[in-house]
Order: C-alpha cells, then sequence, then structure tokens
C-alpha cells in the first residue's frame, strides 16, 4: 500500500470513528403551554406568586441527548399577572421591571452540566433590566417527543431556580413592624415548558 492510500485509509477510519456532527432539531415553545410563573416573600408571612403570561423562545435539541440543548427565552415583562392591578402596575414601574425601558427578562443557555436520566443543570445568562448575571436552572425533563393530534412533535420539560432581585438591580422595598418588609429579596422562578418542533 503506497503512503497516499495509507493516509486515505486512516482517514476515513477516522471519519467513520467520529460522533454525528448533525444540527441538533430546532424547537418552538409553545405561548399557549408554556408558563413563567415567580413567588416571593410577602410581608414575611406569606408567599405570593405571579406569571408572566408572555413567553416566547426558541430551543436546539436532539432527543435522548441532553448535552445537545440550547435556548434562548424571552420572557414579556408587562405580561405579569398577580391577579392585583394596582400591584400589577408597581411591578411594572421603574421600581420594579421598568417595563416601559426593558420589555423582556431574557435567558441564553451557555451550557449544560450534571446530565442524568430524567434531569440537567443548564448553565446560562439571565438578564432583568439592565443587569446579566449567570445562573443554573434545574430541568427535569426532556419528555420524550411526542405527536399531536396535528402530527407536530412536541417535547416538554420543567426548569426551576432562584434569585436574589437585588442582584438584578430590583432594590425597591419598604420596612414594617417588628423589623420586616414587604418584599423578600429571595425569588423562586419556574418555568414549565412545551415546546414544538419547528419545520422546514
Amino acid at each position: 500500500m503506497t503512503r497516499t492510500a495509507r493516509m486515505l485509509a486512516a482517514a476515513l477510519v477516522l471519519a467513520v470513528g467520529l460522533p454525528s456532527l448533525a444540527a441538533a432539531d430546532s424547537w418552538v415553545l409553545d405561548p399557549a403551554h408554556t408558563t413563567s410563573t415567580f413567588t416571593a416573600r410577602h410581608l414575611m408571612i406569606t408567599n405570593v406568586t405571579g406569571v408572566f403570561e408572555a413567553t416566547k423562545g426558541t430551543i436546539e435539541y436532539t432527543p435522548g441527548d441532553a448535552n445537545s440543548i440550547k435556548a434562548e427565552i424571552a420572557i414579556e415583562t408587562k405580561s405579569i399577572n398577580t391577579r392585583n392591578t394596582r400591584r400589577d402596575d408597581h411591578l411594572r414601574s421603574n421600581d420594579f421591571f421598568n417595563a416601559e425601558k426593558f420589555p423582556s427578562i431574557t435567558f441564553k443557555s451557555k451550557r449544560v452540566q450534571n446530565v442524568k436520566p430524567e434531569s440537567f443543570e443548564l448553565v446560562g445568562d439571565l438578564t432583568i433590566r439592565d443587569v446579566t448575571k449567570e445562573v443554573v436552572l434545574r430541568v427535569d425533563g426532556p419528555s420524550a417527543p411526542i405527536k399531536d393530534p396535528q402530527g407536530n412533535r412536541r417535547v416538554g420539560a420543567n426548569a426551576t431556580t432562584t434569585i436574589n432581585r437585588k442582584d438584578f438591580g430590583v432594590n425597591w422595598n419598604r420596612a414594617i413592624e417588628a423589623g420586616g418588609v414587604v418584599v423578600g429579596d429571595e425569588i423562586k422562578i419556574n418555568l414549565e415548558v412545551q415546546a414544538v418542533e419547528k419545520k422546514g
């Protein structure tokens, strides 16, 4: 075998041994079946949960391979709903989200870690107002793909994290008796996600 033939044979063996470099499948969040909620302590005695009613985003994911996941999510700040109009208007103001100036809360993933059979962690940049911090989403899922009645493939997952709102410049508060405050600093975030495969 000539030197050139040996080189071609070695290249062929190497190519066969390499993992597939095919692009992951593309998925789009279904806003009708995706929910973004948050929970905060109120008056230091109870928890209040609110929902953002408009969440959109895209996911790159090869089913069965959690390491392939990349996600970009945008949550519309003015869509906040805590079932109290006065409180919602206050949350949209500059005391909190300043929805006019900062219309979206965004998350952009950077890497996957701690992959287990039914869960993993998604590390990425969370931006609230004009502050970006790295956070870790703890994800249950994703589910195995299923087909809906229209024949579209869908996957689902649940992601949670906890942040300190003051790390993102959301500082408003008011003291109450006994040394307490109106709003706790710790905010629990929950994303219930359903995504449909992007065709074409």
